[in-house]
């Protein structure tokens, strides 16, 4: 049961990052011109992260209720 979340938590661990370079790479490169659409890279990766640490404690409670066998 664990396995696919695993695999889930690091899909969304890696468009977190992914988002959180590509939006910081944007701004510093002046590309991305307007208030809107930096904040629409930072609530893409807020929502995200929050995915992330969702999976993540969900992988926990299973772990500590021995579901994950």
């Amino acid at each position: 049961m664990t396995a696919p979340l695993i695999i889930l938590l690091v899909v969304f661990m890696g468009l977190t990052a992914y988002v959180l370079v590509r939006g910081v790479m944007a701004m510093a490169s002046g590309k991305v011109g307007n208030q809107e659409q930096q904040q629409q890279w930072m609530r893409k990766r807020v929502l995200y992260q929050g995915i992330a640490i969702f999976i993540a404690a969900i992988i926990l409670v299973l772990a500590g209720s021995g579901g994950g066998r």
